[in-house]
């Protein structure tokens, strides 16, 4: 496989990986069991973080902290786990506002016969970012993963 194949591999690898640790993640808050968590946004860690930093250690790993690749790779990644525990992030809390007014809209609706109020068919997803904690979680399993990746490479494996 070439190295390309192989920083690909690692990042999406890392991804899956982030994704199904977000099952034992939320065994431990919550005591229950969910494969639901696999298809989820937000949550402990972070799998867009995890697949950056993998792509990002791998291809430093391999070509070098001052090599263009590595240099894009690492801004790219800068800019996806901002965007994941910021803009998203608040876009999930405005979402929860949103959803909490209409269910307060309801109950208002109901004393007030008057008021035209039609309840929508399903909330606004709430949870879409992360919590920096969950940010720094995926980026650290996503440079190990990286990392590990390049040097099983590096030893023909």
């Amino acid at each position: 496989m070439d190295k390309m194949n192989r920083g690909v591999i690692t990042a999406l690898s890392s991804i899956g990986i982030a994704q199904a640790l977000k099952i034992l993640s939320h065994k431990r808050m919550t005591g229950e069991w969910d494969i639901g968590q696999l298809a989820t946004t937000g949550g402990m860690p972070s799998s867009h973080s995890a697949g950056v930093a993998a792509l990002a250690t791998y291809i430093a790993a391999n070509k070098g902290s001052r090599h263009t690749e590595t240099a894009l790779a690492t801004i790219f990644g800068v800019i996806v786990m901002y965007d994941a525990q910021g803009i998203r992030r608040h876009t999930g809390e405005i979402a929860q506002l949103v959803n909490e007014l209409e269910d307060k809209f309801a109950i208002l609706s109901g004393e007030f016969p008057s008021l035209d109020y039609v309840a929508k068919e399903k909330d606004l997803k709430e949870i879409l970012g992360h919590q920096p904690l969950e940010v720094l979680g995926g980026a650290l399993l996503g440079s190990a993963l990286g990392f590990l990746s390049a040097k099983f490479e590096n030893r023909g494996m």
